[in-house]
C-alpha cells in the first residue's frame, strides 16, 4: 500500500451508529445546543475546521492499534486535518455521544460529547484476533476538540494545548504502566484561538485550539446509561430518553453482545446475563481503582460520566499523580471539599457503580446487584492488597500481617513526606537478609536513600499549616467544639471526626518538635519499618527452593511494578511551557520517558523524531523529586 494514502484506506465498520439509534435532525437549529431525545448519537453534518492544524506529536503504541504508524500519518499532507477533526476521513461518520451524569455527586442531567466528535470505528490490523478489551480488534476513533456538537452547552467544542497535552501524555503513560486506559494517538495544534481562564481567577487569555485523536474499543460510560432516568428529587433534572426502557435494552443488547460476548451464551435468562455483565463492570472497577491507588494516581473529577463501562482510565481532566503521600490529595483544584480525594477514591467507584445499576434499573436482579456492591469494597482490598505485595516483592506466600506491613509503611510515608513512587523504586535497595548481618549497615544505606526523597523539616510544617488553614470540615469541628461542647463531645467517636482531630493532633507534634529530633526519629522509623519487611522477605523462603532465584525474582518483580517515573505535574507543566513558544519536541521527548516507565535508563534521546530535543539540562529529571514551583501548579 502507498504510504501516501494510509490513512485513506482505514477499514472502518462504524457497528454502533447501526445498532444504536441516532439523532439525524438537520438545519441550522441541529447544530448548536440542545436537548436530544430518544437517540444515543446524533449526526454532526459540518465540520468546523482548525486553522493551519499541525501535529505536536504522535504516539506510535497507539496508531499500531489501528495498523498505522508516524511514517503513515506525516507523509499525508491532510494528515494534520484528519486528525483535528477537520477534514473527514474516508469511511468516517462524524456523531456526537449522547450521556447523562451525577458531577459531584449530583444527577446534572444531559451532558453528552460537548467536544468530542466520534469519527466511526476501525478494524485493527488482526481483526480476527480477539481480547478482553476489544473482540474483534475493532477500535473507536474520536477527535476531542472538533467544535460545537448538540451537547456543547455553553461551550465553544474547543480544547486547548495545554489540557491536550496533559491527556495526550498521561494516556499513553497509563498505557504504559500496564493500567486500563483510553489512548491518544496524537496531538494537532491550530492558529485559532480561543479565550480561557486556567487558573479559574477572573482573568481569560487567549490560547491555542488543539485537538486529541483518542483511541479506545468504546467510550461507553456509566453516564451512557443515566439518559433512561427519570426526574431527580434533589435536582429536578431528568434524562433526555427518560423511561424509554427499548432503547435502554438496545443499549445494554449492543454493549453485553459487543464487547462481552461470553456472557451471551452462558445465561439461562436475560436479567441472569444483565446481572453477569453488571458483576463484571464492578469487578473491572475495583481492579482498576487498585491499579490507580497503586501508582498514586488521582482522577481528580470521578463522575458518573467519567467511568468507563468497560473499565479503563477515561476522560484526562485534572488528575494527578502524588508526589509525596497524602491520603487526602486532591488533583483537582476546584475540589474544595475533596470529594475525589485520593483516599476516596475506591468509595467513589462503588457510589458511581450503585447509580449504575439504578439506571438499568429491572433489567437487573435488585437483590443480586445489592450483594455485588457489597462484593466491591473486598474485591477491591483484595485487588489492592495482590498489587502491593508486587511492589513489594512478597510473591511466594500470603501472611495476614502483609495488610498491616503495607498500612504502617503508608503511614510513615506520610508521617515523613516520602515520595510515593520515588520511595517504592528504592525498597528493592533493601538487601535481603542474611543470617548474622547487621542492621544498621546492611540497610542504613537503602535508608538514607529513602530519606533523600522525603520532605525537609520546613516543608512538612508548610504543608500542615496550610492543610489546617484550608480544611473547611476540622474548622466546623473546632468551632463546634468552642460553640456547642456537648454536640462536639457527641460527634468526636464519629470515624471522620477522629481522623480530623489526629491529624490536628500530628501537625501540633510536628511543630513542638525540634529539627534534629524529628530527622533522628524519622531515619529510626524508617529503620524499624525495613527490619520487620526483611524480617517478612526472610519468610518467603521454604528452605529448599533456590534462593538466588528467588531474590532475583523479587527484584524482577518490584522494578517492573513500581516505576521509576509517572506523568508527575511539573513534567507536564515543562512540556506545556515549551510547547506554548513553539517547542513541541519536549512533549515528544517526554513521552519516550513515559513509555518506558520501568526502565533504569532515561531513553529519551533514543529513537523518535531524532535524538537530542534541545531540553534544559537545567530542568528537574523525569525520576527526581519534584522542584519546589511545582508545588504552585494549580489544575482545575
Amino acid at each position: 500500500m502507498d504510504i501516501c494514502t494510509a490513512l485513506e484506506h482505514l477499514s472502518f465498520n462504524n457497528m454502533a451508529l447501526q445498532k444504536l439509534p441516532v439523532d439525524s435532525s438537520e438545519g441550522p437549529e441541529a447544530r448548536g445546543p440542545r436537548p436530544v431525545q430518544g437517540a444515543c448519537f446524533s449526526r454532526i453534518r459540518t465540520l468546523q475546521p482548525l486553522l493551519n492544524p499541525v501535529f505536536v506529536a504522535l504516539s506510535p503504541a497507539a496508531l499500531a492499534l489501528i495498523g498505522l504508524n508516524t511514517r503513515d500519518v506525516l507523509s499525508n499532507p491532510s494528515g494534520a486535518e484528519y486528525f483535528s477533526g477537520s477534514k473527514l476521513l474516508p469511511g468516517s461518520e462524524p456523531a456526537a455521544h449522547c450521556y447523562c451524569g451525577h458531577q459531584f455527586g449530583v444527577f446534572a442531567g444531559q451532558l453528552g460529547d460537548g467536544a468530542v466528535l466520534y469519527l466511526g470505528e476501525v478494524e485493527g490490523p488482526t481483526p480476527g484476533q480477539a481480547n478482553s478489551l476489544c473482540p474483534g480488534a475493532r477500535w473507536e476513533i474520536q477527535v476531542k476538540g472538533a467544535g460545537v456538537t448538540p451537547y456543547s452547552r455553553d461551550g465553544d467544542g474547543r480544547k486547548v494545548l495545554r489540557s491536550s497535552i496533559r491527556e495526550f501524555l498521561c494516556s499513553e503513560a497509563m498505557a504504559a504502566l500496564g493500567i486500563p486506559t483510553t489512548h491518544a494517538a496524537s496531538i494537532v495544534t491550530s492558529d485559532l484561538y480561543v479565550y480561557r481562564d486556567p487558573l479559574k481567577r477572573g482573568r481569560r487569555i487567549p490560547e491555542r485550539c488543539s485537538a486529541v485523536l483518542r483511541i479506545a474499543p468504546s467510550f461507553i460510560r456509566f453516564g451512557s446509561f443515566e439518559i433512561f432516568l427519570g426526574r431527580d428529587d434533589f435536582s429536578g433534572l431528568q434524562g433526555p430518553s427518560a423511561a424509554r426502557h427499548d432503547i435502554r435494552r438496545q443499549l445494554l443488547d449492543y454493549v453485553i453482545e459487543t464487547f462481552y460476548p461470553h456472557l451471551q451464551a452462558s445465561r439461562g435468562s436475560r436479567r441472569d446475563r444483565n446481572t453477569a455483565f453488571f458483576k463484571e463492570v464492578a469487578v473491572r472497577t475495583a481492579s482498576l481503582v487498585a491499579q490507580w491507588q497503586c501508582v498514586g494516581f488521582c482522577h481528580g473529577v470521578l463522575n458518573t460520566d467519567n467511568m468507563s463501562i468497560l473499565g479503563l482510565t477515561l476522560d484526562y481532566g485534572p488528575f494527578g499523580f502524588m508526589d509525596r503521600f497524602d491520603p487526602d490529595f486532591v488533583s483537582n483544584a476546584s475540589d474544595r471539599r475533596g470529594r475525589y480525594s485520593y483516599q476516596a477514591q475506591p468509595s467513589v467507584c462503588r457510589w458511581n457503580l450503585a447509580r449504575l445499576a439504578e439506571a438499568l434499573g429491572s433489567e437487573l436482579h435488585t437483590a443480586e446487584a445489592g450483594a455485588i456492591l457489597d462484593e466491591f469494597t473486598p474485591t477491591y482490598e483484595a485487588f489492592y492488597l495482590a498489587n502491593m505485595r508486587r511492589k513489594l516483592g512478597l510473591l511466594r506466600r500470603e501472611e495476614a500481617e502483609d495488610r498491616e506491613l503495607v498500612s504502617d509503611l503508608l503511614q510513615l510515608m506520610h508521617n515523613t513526606g516520602a515520595d510515593f513512587t520515588n520511595t517504592f523504586r528504592l525498597l528493592g535497595r533493601i538487601p535481603w537478609p542474611e543470617e548474622g548481618d547487621d542492621l544498621r549497615t546492611t540497610v542504613g544505606p537503602a535508608v538514607d536513600l529513602i530519606l533523600e526523597q522525603c520532605a525537609s523539616f520546613e516543608e512538612l510544617k508548610d504543608s500542615g499549616e496550610k492543610a489546617y488553614r484550608d480544611n473547611v470540615e476540622l474548622a466546623m469541628i473546632l468551632s463546634t467544639a468552642q460553640t456547642n461542647p456537648a454536640m462536639f463531645q457527641m460527634m468526636a467517636d464519629r470515624p471522620e471526626v477522629s481522623r480530623q482531630l489526629e491529624k490536628m493532633g500530628r501537625l501540633k507534634e510536628l511543630l513542638g518538635t525540634e529539627q534534629g529530633e524529628l530527622s533522628g526519629k524519622q531515619r529510626e522509623d524508617w529503620m524499624r519499618w525495613a527490619g520487620r519487611y526483611r524480617r517478612r522477605l526472610a519468610r518467603e523462603w521454604d528452605g529448599r527452593s533456590d534462593l538466588s532465584a528467588i531474590k532475583t525474582e523479587r527484584l524482577g518483580v518490584m522494578n517492573s511494578t513500581n516505576p521509576r517515573v509517572v506523568l508527575r505535574n511539573y513534567i507536564a507543566q515543562n512540556a506545556i511551557q515549551a510547547a506554548e513558544q513553539g517547542d513541541f519536541s519536549e512533549v515528544r521527548r517526554a513521552l519516550r520517558v513515559l513509555e518506558n516507565p520501568y526502565c533504569d535508563t532515561d531513553g529519551s534521546d533514543a529513537g523518535g523524531d531524532g535524538g537530542k530535543t534541545g531540553y534544559d539540562e537545567a530542568r528537574p529529571a523525569y525520576d527526581s523529586k519534584p522542584p519546589t514551583w511545582a508545588r504552585e501548579i494549580c489544575v482545575t
